[in-house]
């Protein structure tokens, strides 16, 4: 298998939606997507980006990806968070989703970032494993709080009244 690493670019978003999606249904959340290609172009592509995408591709399709933004730790400094790493599932096992974690360690430590963080499903034991192999440590004890834009209006009319 031949395929290559590179940084995405924004006529890449379909298929990197594409593998958003697919990502969603393998964690059991099929409808939890709700941005759209147009959101990936205009977010990541605009003057200021919120992101960035390595994609790799065979035979000029995109077969998995990872998307990172830069965030900031007040303990060690600038950090990196990788959002997504998948690798669409005809294409697992083939080293694919190495190489695309592989390329992502690399930027990172080039540009001087401090840590690179991100969550894993405690029932993905592949990942788990894989992770682990590399060094990586998973944090016991500590739990992911999201807050929805539902809840954020929530929040704020109560706040407000």
């Amino acid at each position: 298998m031949s395929f290559t690493i590179r940084f995405a670019t924004k006529e890449d978003m379909k298929s990197v939606h594409r593998l958003i999606t697919e990502l969603a249904v393998f964690e059991n959340e099929p409808n939890a997507v709700k941005i759209s290609v147009q959101d990936l172009e205009e977010n990541g592509f605009s003057e200021s980006p919120k992101f960035k995408v390595y994609v790799a591709e065979e035979n000029d399709e995109i077969i998995g990806m990872a998307l990172f933004y830069e965030r900031y730790s007040t303990w060690k400094g600038k950090t990196i968070h990788l959002e997504d790493l998948i690798v669409t599932e005809s294409k697992r096992k083939l080293g694919v989703g190495k190489a695309l974690y592989s390329e992502l360690m690399r930027y990172a430590f080039g540009n001087g970032y401090k840590r690179v963080a991100w969550e894993v499903l405690d029932w993905n034991k592949n990942a788990i494993d894989f992770y682990e192999s590399t060094g990586a440590h998973i944090l016991k004890g500590w739990q992911v709080v999201h807050m929805t834009d539902e809840k954020l209006k929530e929040f704020i009319q109560k706040e407000n009244q």
